[in-house]
């Protein structure tokens, strides 16, 4: 069993067009407190993003915001950041992105924009490398991921996706069930080889 004790939630600055994204975000906030997990996030204090934070905090949980210090200002207010209860600025968003995955057990990704989608596809990215297995879920609430999910489809049936067995991710429709999938995927996980050492920083 792999130990899960953060998770990463991608999603939108902004709070999208269903109300039922935002709603989406505050129950997964809720529910990684309820499950004593720490949340590792953008740093936003708007939209979906803020959501997340706000369903965690007001849930007794425990958020960690990384930001780059060219976002501060436009996507959270430097007096909303000190509520956080860990904060870190980097000079850039490679940096921030490497921190985010270096302090995450498992990675969520919210309904959002392309920052969204560039950040979940990369952890997928860094899975077919053989760089890490932790589990990569994507939130499909009202199927707003059922285009990307399709195209993933079409690329391992055009052969373009290698070592396809290792591009598992978890599809979830209903934001109260996203951390039992994790969980469960993290007990059924194989056991450790001793050569799992994440570096990707090397890629």
């Amino acid at each position: 069993m792999k130990k899960i004790e953060s998770v990463c939630v991608y999603c939108g600055s902004s709070n999208g067009r269903d109300e039922s994204y935002f709603q989406s975000g505050l129950m997964l906030g809720r529910s990684l407190a309820q499950a004593k997990l720490r949340l590792v996030y953008g740093a936003g204090t708007k939209g979906i993003m803020g959501a997340v934070a706000r369903g965690t905090k007001e849930a007794g949980g425990v958020v960690t915001g990384i930001i780059p210090k060219f976002l501060i200002r436009k996507e959270a207010p430097e007096i909303e950041l000190t509520q956080l209860d860990e904060l870190i600025v980097t000079d850039d968003m490679h940096q921030r992105k490497h921190a985010m995955f270096e302090r995450s057990d498992a990675f969520v990704a919210l309904p959002g924009g392309i920052g969204t989608l560039e950040e979940i596809v990369e952890i997928m990215t860094w899975a077919q490398l053989a760089r890490h297995d932790k589990p990569i879920v994507f939130a499909n609430i009202g199927g707003f991921w059922n285009p990307l999910l399709k195209l993933i489809e079409h690329m391992k049936a055009e052969a373009f996706v290698h070592s396809a067995g290792r591009v598992q991710p978890l599809v979830v429709d209903k934001a109260e069930d996203i951390v039992p999938a994790i969980l469960a995927a993290a007990r059924n996980a194989a056991p450790p080889n001793g050569n799992d050492r994440v570096e990707v920083d090397k890629l």
